[in-house]
């Protein structure tokens, strides 16, 4: 089912990591982005698209996670795009040996029989330097960012007041770091793509996380994820009621967190 959440602009969540695929109408086809997750969910997608007299014109990925670079033959083949660093991560990836299995691996065991990979990564960068959507659409600016993940972009549709955050901004999870790699800091990565997402609060009235539900608290959900990250570097005690998900069957959300101390630990002991 498509949800209206600004004029518009609509989200198709997938219950099983609650991942919001955003759908943004046209003038000549809609934008899917973050198409996802299982078979069935990709094609009542492509569904509800035929049902409001749409076809798809453009797809985006917000980064390379396998659950953010999923499709269907039912979606059609328009052209799909990312940031270079996004399509050039997923290039090398379909090139290794195996790579369907290795996809497959990161997947939840429930329904790795019932997800698709036949169009998994088909990502192309964006032409040039672009730092708009190329579509025949409203205006979507692209705001290319180091955290999460290697060519991480939020969308930002201005005149829908409408930020599509990625896996950002949730309400779900707490901030999941990059990679402690080399010289890597993923803590200062993250820190540096929340003040790029903060640069378009003003324009911003409604917050589309990869995960989770959407909000009109983008100011707060900067200031709650940035509090996170700076204690986290600090080593300080974490008030976030993300940490502990009240829900049945949500309890590993905590080990998300867990694992994030024990790798800053780490990192820190061998800086």
């Amino acid at each position: 089912m498509l949800t209206p959440v600004a004029e518009g602009v609509f989200i198709h969540r997938s219950e099983l990591l609650r991942n919001n695929t955003v759908v943004v109408e046209g003038d000549a086809g809609v934008l899917v982005v973050d198409a996802g997750v299982t078979g069935d969910e990709l094609e009542c997608l492509a569904g509800d698209i035929r049902a409001l007299g749409q076809t798809v014109a453009v797809g985006f990925s917000t980064h390379p996670d396998w659950d953010h670079v999923l499709w269907h033959d039912a979606l059609g083949d328009a052209p799909r795009y990312g940031t270079a660093g996004c399509a050039e991560f997923l290039r090398a990836f379909r090139a290794q040996p195996g790579w369907e299995a290795r996809a497959r691996e990161a997947m939840p065991p429930e329904i790795v029989d019932a997800t698709p990979v036949e169009g998994f990564g088909l990502v192309a960068a964006l032409p040039g330097e672009a730092s708009a959507l190329p579509w025949d659409g409203p205006t979507i600016c692209i705001i290319d960012h180091p955290a999460h993940a290697v060519g991480h972009a939020a969308l930002l549709i201005e005149d829908r007041g409408a930020l599509i955050a990625g896996d950002m901004l949730s309400d779900l999870f707490v901030p999941m770091l990059g990679e402690f790699e080399g010289s890597a800091d993923p803590l200062d990565e993250y820190l540096t793509g929340l003040r790029r997402l903060e640069e378009t609060a003003d324009a911003a009235s409604v917050v589309i996380p990869g995960h989770g539900s959407p909000g009109r608290d983008v100011r707060a959900r900067i200031a709650r994820d940035r509090a996170y990250v700076e204690a986290l570097r600090e080593g300080r005690e974490i008030d976030d009621p993300r940490i502990a998900s009240p829900e049945p069957g949500w309890e590993w959300v905590s080990f998300i967190h867990e694992g994030q101390v024990a790798s800053v630990a780490r990192w820190r002991e061998s800086a």
